[in-house]
């Protein structure tokens, strides 16, 4: 069964079909740059951009980079336009989309539900955190294998500031960052989490996920399992495909 996927993020709009049986792309992504200032009718654009470049006319599911309530109302928009808020997103992307039928889920939920059922967290029991970092840092928390929606944990105060303003990969950028110095941000932040939630294991998402080599090993003393994900940047994807056909 395929269902197409696409994930919003603070820099890119990416998307593909996916195979929901393998939990994989059948074709090669399509991604094109988030609009700035990311309104919703500059988003809604993109989407439909992604979108019309496979003649896709079946079920779409979507991400949002911020808290999704009720299915389709934004609450939250922290790296996107702020008029985001209290937007019916999926009545927004079905008209652009020529009434196809759409779903929305927060983003970081939507990666971490594709890599518990396909990814690093498969089979795995107790609490599991998946924290995505890139724009910000967005996290899915799963106790036993059930989701708690919209934690949101890139938010936490840690040192004062919003952890994801020190620790996404973003901040990285933006700070020039060696890959130790930023690893060492995280852990700090991790350490935090840990202290919050005490999980059995962190999956560590976004498109850092394959660069892990980089800087996981200088990340120390934190009680927890520290593991990259396997679907890498496409795991946003795959898991708002299965938002889309129930599976989640």
């Amino acid at each position: 069964m395929q269902i197409f996927g696409v994930d919003i993020g603070g820099s890119g709009i990416k998307g593909a079909p996916v195979d929901l049986d393998k939990g994989e792309l059948t074709e090669e992504r399509c991604k094109v740059l988030t609009p700035h200032p990311a309104t919703p009718d500059g988003v809604a654009d993109g989407v439909k951009e992604v979108v019309d470049h496979f003649g896709w006319t079946g079920p779409v599911g979507l991400t949002f980079p911020g808290v999704v309530t009720g299915g389709a109302t934004i609450r939250t928009a922290a790296n996107v336009d702020k008029s985001w808020i209290d937007t019916d997103a999926g009545a927004l992307f079905s008209d652009r989309l020529g009434g196809l039928p759409v779903t929305v889920v927060n983003d970081a939920d939507a990666a971490g539900v594709a890599e518990m059922h396909f990814g690093a967290g498969r089979g795995r029991k107790g609490t599991v955190i998946l924290l995505t970092f890139g724009t910000g840092i967005g996290s899915a928390l799963f106790v036993n294998g059930i989701l708690v929606p919209n934690t949101e944990l890139g938010h936490l105060e840690l040192n004062g500031h919003d952890a994801e303003k020190k620790a996404s990969s973003k901040a990285k950028e933006d700070g020039e960052l060696t890959w130790e110095h930023w690893a060492h941000r995280v852990q700090k932040y991790l350490a935090h989490v840990e202290m919050l939630f005490s999980p059995e294991l962190f999956i560590i998402g976004g498109g850092v996920s394959r660069k892990a080599d980089k800087f996981l090993h200088f990340i120390e003393d934190i009680k927890a399992e520290i593991v990259p994900a396997q679907l890498q940047n496409n795991a946003g994807i795959v898991g708002a495909a299965m938002h889309a056909a129930g599976d989640d």
